[in-house]
Order: C-alpha cells, then structure tokens, then sequence
C-alpha cells in the first residue's frame, strides 16, 4: 500500500442513496418583449394573453378571442363546411393542398376565419373571427365566402356585425380568385350600410393587404387593440416605391388613431365592455328612429272649435 494512495469512502447503505430531482421550467413561463417582465403562463391565459403591467398583447386564437367578447355559452358556429379550394392547382416548394392539411393539423381549424352568431350583453351580433395561426390569416375565396355570409346574416337577423382582422392579406395561391374577395365583402357591407345596421371592425395585430383596403378599414366603428400593426404593404416596399423618409410607428394603431384612420384603441380586456357600450347604444337610437309615436287625441273644447 502507497503512503499516498486515497482513503476509500463508506460505501452508501442501502436504501439511502438520494436522487437528483430534474424541475421542468420550459414552457410555464413568458417574456413579455417590451418589458421583460416573467409571466407564468397559466397566469397570462387567465388573462386573455395581454401582460398585466405592460400591457402587451400576445396573439391569440380566435375561440379564444370569442370566448373574452361574448356572453357564456351564446356563440353558435356557421358554414364550418366552407373549405378553400385549388381553383389554380398551384404548387410551389408544396400543393397547396397539401398546405391546406398543414395549417388544418397546426391550428385546429378549418379555414382562417371563424363565423357564427352570439349575444353581448344579451344583444344578438354576427360575427367573424380571423385566426392568424391558419396560412397568416390570408383570405382566400373561403375566407371570403365565410365572412360575406356573416354579413348577409346579419341582414337577414337585422343584428349588428362584428368583424375581427388578423390577416397577413390576400391569398396567393388562390391568385385573382383571392382578389376579389376584397368586392365582394365590401359589396356585402354595403348592402349592410342599407340596412341602416351596425357594422364593427376590429383590428388586431396584424391586418395588413387586402383585408385592410377592403372590409377591415370599412367599419361605422373601427376598433384596434394597442400596438396593433395596420398597413397594406410593408414598410420596405412603401420606401421604394415612395422615394419618402417614412415616419416613426407609421403603420401602429396609435399613429393610425391620431391621424383618423381609426376611432379608438381598446386593450383586449375591455372589448366586451366597450361593444357592449356600442351596440347599447346602437339598439337604443334603432328603437327610437322606428318607434311611431301614439297619437294623442285632442280635448274635446278644442276639437269642437
């Protein structure tokens, strides 16, 4: 034996040996981009995904968004069987069939947009929901379809119209077909406007290209979520297609509200309290223009005269 050889150490008794504990952080936990505030993740959904100090809005899906605006339990779902098409059998580095079944499978959706009927406040609406998650929120001929059906529906129910935009624009793949949704929702709108009904848009971040120069911008009451990006095209094409320094923020929902393209930034918190103060509002001045007034007879001394 060396003179220097280590000293052995007790060996563990059975039944004594201690086990590392492995604690699984990823995904329980959100960093807010603007602050850098922590959320816990639970805590953030329980808040319809906006950070409680700095008040970021994180997107959202669109039966999420539903479930925020109107009352319990009221929503029903229409035209679920609207699908898109391949009227160009496009292909690209994918069929766009095969795209379709990919954004199905990512966002649990069957199209873009998510139509229906519900009540606020008790107050019946038609409503449309885009959901960013499926192909960007892009408007195809279904999306198209799906939301000029909401409209008309609310015509048919004589209730107001409530639209939600997150949209990266018009479909490519569905070219011209793409396209024309931008009149044909606006055509919709118009028989709405007829109608002497109420039509709110709200827009959330983004809602960009031809759903903003189409139904999106078009609303009696445009509403916007704070921060929301709203433009047609990007910054970058504007530039050079302009020859013109852009200004700071030109295509946020606050440059857009102090230059009048909007009527009022609402933070997702509030939107129900806030449509149902607008469709109160609404409903009451509709009872007052068609409610006829009773006649009032004249006295007697004053109908002999």
């Amino acid at each position: 034996m060396t003179h220097f050889a280590k000293p052995r150490l007790p060996s563990a008794k059975a039944g004594t040996s201690k086990k590392k504990t492995k604690v699984i952080t990823e995904g329980l936990w959100t960093k807010c981009p603007v602050s850098g505030e922590i959320v816990f993740n639970k805590d953030l959904e329980a808040n319809q995904m906006v950070v409680p100090k700095s008040g970021y809005h994180f997107p959202i899906g669109c039966r999420e968004r539903i479930q925020g605006m109107v009352d319990a339990g009221t929503f029903v779902e229409f035209d679920a069987q609207v699908k898109s098409a391949d009227p160009l059998k496009f292909v690209d580095s994918a069929a766009y069939p095969d795209r379709i079944k990919r954004y199905e499978k990512e966002s649990g959706l069957a199209e873009a947009v998510l139509c229906g009927t519900a009540k606020i406040d008790g107050i019946p609406v038609s409503l449309a929901v885009m959901d960013f998650r499926f192909c960007g929120g892009a408007m195809g001929a279904a999306v198209g379809e799906k939301i000029t059906r909401a409209i008309e529906r609310a015509v048919k129910l004589k209730t107001p119209c409530i639209v939600v935009s997150s949209s990266g624009g018009a479909r490519m793949q569905e070219g011209i077909f793409s396209l024309m949704q931008m009149a044909k929702t606006s055509a919709a709108l118009g028989r709405l406007a007829e109608a002497r009904l109420l039509f709110v848009s709200i827009l959330t971040y983004p809602t960009t290209g031809g759903v903003t120069a189409s139904f999106a911008t078009l609303g009696d009451v445009i509403l916007a979520e704070p921060g929301a990006l709203i433009g047609f095209a990007g910054a970058r094409v504007i530039k050079e297609t302009t020859k013109q320094t852009l200004p700071a923020g030109f295509q946020t929902a606050e440059f857009l509200l102090k230059h009048g393209l909007i009527d009022q930034i609402v933070s997702r918190l509030e939107m129900k309290d806030r449509l149902t103060s607008l469709l109160q509002a609404f409903h009451s001045h509709r009872y007052r223009a068609h409610k006829v007034p009773t006649a009032v007879p004249f006295p007697a001394a004053v109908a002999a005269d």
